[in-house]
């Protein structure tokens, strides 16, 4: 009789120790499912209308996709401004989950990182002052460039066979505001840069003042730059990306920014 009760109370015990141990767990599975994994996105905040800063607080096309990406997926959004030269050391580090800023998709960038589908065309095109004697890119020789280092814009010029080795001099600047307030104050003749960014900075806000060159050295695509390790989470933003843009809000993002959509996720 003893050795039963002895039997008896081990079996409760063990039972009663299991009952915590599941309790404990579940718990701290809805704990867990209750906060939101965090997102990091690393971007260029000097870069609009993708991404910059405005009254103190980051605004932009990409931010809001990622706004609402993150929103869909339960995700705590954490905006990273990042400098661009050094963004794929960024991401390599794990300081920053992925680069979504305008990010062109190049045959070297997407030998390194997971990309999603392209979400937006882009040109390299150049931008002069309205009254510049420079009609086109043959125009250029012995002249001034500038232009943001490591950019696609830089990219570009090094794979045009005539331009660069015409110029008179290439300047290279941190971001495009620099290099735009060295054109307004005569110091170069011209600028390299995104279509996207120079139509909406600066040819639709002050078309009087400058003007771009018909010629564009590339046509580019913009995506969305991950870890080769992180294709779960690539693919997680892509399809939430596709969801957005098959319900109309991805058009109407674009619609806000610049006015009709211009993205390509149809």
């Amino acid at each position: 009789m003893k050795r039963i009760l002895v039997l008896l109370t081990v079996a409760i015990f063990a039972l009663t120790a299991c009952k915590r141990v599941d309790t404990n767990a579940t718990k701290g599975a809805a704990e867990t499912a209750a906060t939101p994994a965090k997102f990091i996105l690393g971007f260029d905040d000097s870069f609009p209308p993708m991404g910059f800063k405005e009254n103190g607080e980051y605004v932009g096309f990409d931010i809001d996709l990622a706004r609402e990406v993150t929103k869909r997926l339960n995700m705590e959004l954490v905006l990273q401004p990042i400098i661009w030269d050094v963004k794929e050391q960024e991401l390599n580090t794990n300081k920053i989950d992925c680069i979504w800023n305008g990010f062109t998709m190049t045959p070297e960038r997407e030998a390194a990182m997971a990309f999603t589908k392209p979400y937006m065309n882009n040109k390299q095109i150049v931008v002069v002052l309205k009254d510049s004697p420079v009609q086109t890119l043959a125009d250029l020789a012995g002249k001034k460039l500038a232009l943001q280092r490591d950019s696609s814009a830089a990219d570009a010029l090094d794979k045009h066979a005539t331009l660069k080795p015409s110029l008179g001099e290439l300047l290279e600047f941190e971001d495009n505001v620099m290099a735009m307030t060295d054109l307004d104050t005569n110091n170069c003749d011209a600028v390299l840069m995104d279509v996207v960014v120079a139509n909406y900075n600066y040819i639709k806000k002050a078309p009087d003042k400058y003007r771009l060159l018909e010629e564009s050295l590339a046509d580019e695509r913009f995506g969305i730059g991950f870890r080769k390790t992180d294709v779960a989470l690539k693919d997680k933003v892509e399809a939430t990306l596709m969801e957005m843009a098959n319900d109309g809000t991805v058009a109407n993002i674009s619609t806000k920014w610049f006015g009709s959509d211009i993205t390509t996720l149809k």
